[in-house]
């Protein structure tokens, strides 16, 4: 009796831990969960949630910096007074300080205000305006006063040299930002991007606008975590859209590699990974369902 219940007992163990077996095999087979991959599925999530913040910021800046400019231009012609505002919406307080050779401007969101694409800003975006005539350039550089994007705060620097290149408006952008999660996390973004102006840009409604962004930059997590970020296909940025709509970039941390592809042109929230040469789906600014960032 004894060497029978045994035999069950030590049967049942092997059942068990072949079946334990069997689910770690099949789980490990997910890129989600895969033991290095964790890290880099994580890395997909961050990234897009960094891109947006930082497009979603750009996008301020340009649209403000712009419509400043041609007020400028159009300043004699009351029937040409720009409309480009009108991405502001009512709840942004706008001043102006003007000297000779330069304009300060405070972007205040208040407390809070949620933009026509439904992003949700606060506090304040403070853009130095300076131009080399002889060079036909503008320089802005922006800082930041109790900033918040969608609950995000970001702290630091983006300094841009505007220009004209064969009639169209571009933007060479410096990064030097600190992006804080809720939870008190934080990574640091580090780089350059340029930012071309390629549709709709002489009708001054910026509703309609399209960039396209190129460049590379570094993002070092709190816990010390570096990735190195390349753009290998630009990002289209449309203003009528609050989301990256196409264009893929590659991430490298240490030895490892993903690509990130925003699609093929949709106004949606979704993107895609590549990993150990698996693909799969996520949506933009969704917390990572193992792992907080």
């Amino acid at each position: 009796m004894k060497k029978k219940l045994f035999k069950n007992v030590i049967n049942s163990l092997f059942i068990f831990a072949l079946f334990g077996f069997i689910v770690t095999s099949c789980d490990t087979e997910d890129p989600i969960y895969e033991g290095q991959s964790i890290t880099l599925t994580e890395s997909a999530y961050s990234q897009a949630e960094i891109d947006d913040i930082s497009e979603g910021v750009n996008d301020i800046i340009e649209n403000v910096y712009f419509d400043i400019e041609s007020q400028a231009v159009y300043k004699n012609e009351a029937s040409k007074s720009t409309p480009l505002l009108k991405f502001i919406p009512e709840c942004v307080t706008i001043t102006k300080v003007i000297t000779a050779n330069s304009k300060n401007v405070t972007i205040d969101f208040g407390d809070g205000c949620t933009m026509h694409n439904g992003n949700i800003m606060s506090g304040k975006i403070v853009m130095d305006i300076t131009y080399n005539i002889g060079e036909l350039k503008a320089m802005t550089n922006s800082s930041f006063d109790n900033f918040y994007f969608n609950g995000k705060k970001v702290e630091g620097n983006i300094s841009k040299t505007h220009t004209i290149v064969d009639g169209i408006p571009e933007a060479n952008i410096k990064t030097d930002i600190k992006i804080i999660w809720e939870d008190e996390t934080f990574a640091t973004v580090i780089g350059e991007r340029k930012r071309v102006w390629i549709e709709s840009f002489k009708n001054l409604d910026f509703g309609d606008n399209v960039f396209l962004i190129s460049g590379n930059w570094t993002i070092t997590k709190n816990d010390g975590t570096v990735r190195d970020v390349s753009i290998i296909d630009p990002l289209r940025r449309e203003m009528s859209c609050r989301f990256i709509v196409s264009g893929i970039l590659k991430i490298k941390q240490g030895d490892k590699e993903i690509t990130v592809d925003y699609g093929d042109g949709e106004c949606d929230d979704l993107a895609t990974a590549l990993i150990y040469g698996k693909t799969f789906e996520f949506h933009i600014g969704q917390k990572y369902p193992k792992k907080v960032f």
